[in-house]
């Protein structure tokens, strides 16, 4: 009997470690860090999820598309999206007006929807009305939103930083979240590529 009792609470204690831990931890090649005007935030990129979506944005990330790009639309309490390289890099070709109108040379690419679900933390692929229409741009949750599971390509999760992210300077809401000087992202790398 004392068994039993010892052997269950030891599957309540590892249930509540595991339930502490992130949903999932990425290796340094799947790794992304953002840096912002206030340090940096851990992005596990989920290519088990979205292979040609992280594959894409792993590029633009090597390629430095992703360095000085403004969050152009941020709700509170919904989402903070970025990742226009186009039209959002606030250090060459910044246009404000068209801020989150454009992607990358890069093609367009298909919809790779799960099973995941949108909570605080995910990272999704931002796209027009066509679900095949995603690029480069990203948004990062700041609470849970039922209403995008299976509609939206999910690419990551912050698994460091996220206090960092309630920072990123907050939209209008009149003007669905458009962001009159924004915060950008300084420099976007992979981990296992170094500094």
């Amino acid at each position: 009997m004392q068994f039993k009792r010892l052997a269950s609470s030891f599957v309540v204690m590892a249930g509540l470690v595991a339930a502490s831990l992130p949903a999932w931890a990425a290796d340094p090649d799947n790794t992304m860090v953002i840096t912002l005007k206030d340090g940096d935030v851990t992005v596990a990129l989920r290519p088990d999820l979205a292979p040609k979506h992280v594959a894409q944005i792993k590029k633009l990330v090597r390629e430095g598309a992703y360095d000085n790009v403004a969050f152009h639309r941020v709700i509170d309490g919904f989402m903070a999206q970025t990742g226009d390289v186009k039209f959002g890099n606030m250090a060459k070709g910044f246009d404000a007006d068209r801020a989150g109108t454009g992607g990358s040379d890069l093609p367009n690419l298909p919809a790779e929807f799960s099973s995941e679900h949108y909570i605080r933390g995910t990272v999704g692929m931002a796209r027009a009305q066509n679900p095949n229409s995603a690029n480069s741009q990203f948004f990062i949750m700041y609470a849970p939103n039922p209403g995008l599971d299976g509609n939206y390509t999910i690419v990551g999760n912050v698994e460091s930083g996220m206090e960092l992210v309630d920072k990123i300077k907050k939209g209008d809401p009149a003007a669905n979240g458009v962001v009159s000087e924004p915060d950008r992202m300084i420099k976007v790398r992979i981990a296992g590529d170094g500094k």
